[in-house]
């Protein structure tokens, strides 16, 4: 998940120099006009992904303007690598590091864990989830300017994504509590793994 987060700011960052020079604090600025203030970055990040895509040859320093401002432009490279973007499709890849599912599947398996009050506790806070982003949509809906179509766009992919996992907790429940608790438990194995730190030699 971390990979793909930070692939997805490098090229968002060079699709918006591909339309014209700009330095850190209004990089940060128009990513967020462009994603509706739903993806928050910090100027930090902005700076290590711009030195990142300066050694990969994506971008170059250019000029400084009277407030010091040091403007990054982008290279045949960079602008390549934009457009190879724009037009693949996302990999989501084969596993998950959905932390809900990992936490889920992890606690069916403790002995003495109360699964159903965690599916409970997760359900509570996703139907608030949802309902936020409900009332945000449609706030948005009610806007005609680029900024709230943006916003709604990626609020609406969390919306959707909130009713799924909604969806899914139920199905686990379900799932679950048609089995006998300890049926599912899982005791520490006594096999022991082949692989590992090595043991210390004796000084």
């Amino acid at each position: 998940m971390r990979e793909e987060t930070t692939m997805s700011v490098r090229q968002s960052l060079l699709a918006i120099l591909d339309q014209g020079p700009c330095y850190g604090y209004q990089l940060r600025s128009e990513f967020d006009r462009r994603t509706g203030s739903t993806w928050p970055l910090n100027v930090g990040q902005i700076y290590n992904t711009l030195d990142r895509l300066e050694r990969d040859g994506l971008v170059a320093k250019g000029e400084v303007d009277a407030q010091g401002h040091v403007f990054w432009t982008i290279t045949d490279a960079g602008s390549a690598e934009a457009r190879d973007w724009l037009r693949s499709p996302v990999s989501r890849g084969a596993g998950t590091r959905d932390e809900v599912a990992i936490k889920i599947a992890v606690a069916a398996t403790l002995p003495g864990v109360d699964v159903a009050e965690v599916i409970r506790t997760q359900r509570e806070a996703s139907l608030a989830r949802l309902q936020s982003l409900r009332a945000s949509s449609a706030a948005d809906a009610t806007q005609d300017a680029p900024e709230a179509l943006a916003r709604s766009i990626v609020d609406e992919s969390m919306m959707f994504a909130a009713e799924a996992e909604l969806r899914w907790l139920d199905r686990t429940e379900e799932r679950l509590a048609a089995r006998p608790r300890r049926a599912m438990a899982l005791a520490l194995s006594t096999e022991r793994p082949r692989r590992g730190r090595p043991a210390k030699q004796p000084a």
